[in-house]
């Protein structure tokens, strides 16, 4: 469940008047997520998704991540627009939290995607960054090699039997930023299945950006080849990956650096999820509403690349 700050209507109808989305009529919990807390708003004037930002997100991306979302749906692509209040701000307060309201997007993800499917969410990943290509704002990646060390380091002092060799294969590419000198903007950052919306077989909304952050942008073909291009244990699906990297590049080709760095930055982003989850789970709080998530499809994708990059 994704609701870890109630909120009742009497709480949030003056928050939703207050950035100009009328009176409302419904507000239902949304159960699937596991960072912030999501309802589903209804009003006179339409749907829309209230979002509460829970501990883990960072207060200060947020002008960054839903400004992107923004000059993105500005440029035509199906990214949810923030609403602001009076004063021209997308975010407020509601419950002691820091909130914003989004335009709803129709659809729903795929959880069998077809291979045509993948090339049209590799083609809109490809879109969304030409698109952003005159975004200027800048944000470090959250859990990049510092943030990953923090992690290892973390995972470290409480990780014992058949997770420490879980480590010990994580241990290479901790640190490794083999993106550093290739073509960098805004990025996504997070671009699995359950982020791409469909509707009638066609892309309908893509959503949640708050990892996006400014990187290499093969870095954030190889998160989402990482999250498509595999089955739900970790094994590699190769017409899946196939596809998806050609929708991308009927847009934007890789050039000859971002190719060969490829299977390295596959290996970076399956560390990333690897010690995301298994800190989730060393840390656990059993009070906690969300099931922390298995890291071992995650370590056989990172062995998956690991072999790709040492035979590149």
């Amino acid at each position: 469940m994704a609701v870890f700050t109630p909120v009742e209507a009497a709480e949030a109808g003056p928050f939703i008047k207050r950035f100009g989305a009328g009176e409302l009529k419904a507000l239902v919990p949304i159960v699937e997520g596991i960072q912030n807390t999501n309802y589903r708003v209804e009003t006179d004037q339409g749907r829309f998704v209230l979002t509460l930002f829970e501990a883990r997100t960072e207060v200060a991306s947020l002008p960054f991540c839903l400004d992107l979302t923004d000059h993105l749906a500005a440029r035509g692509l199906p990214t949810a627009r923030p609403l602001r209040n009076a004063e021209g701000q997308n975010t407020g307060q509601l419950n002691d939290r820091p909130a914003a309201l989004l335009q709803w997007l129709d659809g729903a993800w795929k959880r069998e995607p077809s291979l045509a499917d993948h090339a049209a969410a590799g083609e809109m990943l490809a879109r969304l960054h030409l698109a952003a290509t005159d975004f200027e704002a800048v944000r470090p990646n959250p859990v990049g090699p510092p943030a990953r060390r923090d992690l290892f380091q973390a995972c470290a002092l409480r990780v014992t039997g058949a997770d420490r060799a879980i480590l010990d294969r994580c241990a290479a590419w901790v640190e490794a930023d083999p993106g550093s000198d290739l073509p960098q903007g805004p990025i996504h950052a997070d671009y699995f299945p359950d982020n791409v919306l469909f509707e009638d077989d066609a892309i309908s909304g893509v959503i949640d950006f708050y990892y996006a952050c400014t990187d290499a942008l093969a870095y954030d073909l190889a998160i989402a080849l990482s999250a498509w291009g595999f089955d739900a244990q970790g094994v590699a699906i190769p017409a899946a990956l196939e596809a998806f990297q050609s929708g991308y590049e009927s847009l934007r080709p890789l050039d000859a650096a971002e190719r060969r760095a490829l299977p390295a930055l596959g290996a970076v982003a399956a560390t990333r999820f690897t010690l995301t989850r298994l800190h989730d789970q060393l840390y656990h709080d059993p009070s906690a509403l969300v099931t922390p998530k298995d890291p071992t499809p995650f370590v056989r994708r990172l062995d998956w690349w690991t072999r790709v990059a040492i035979e590149a």
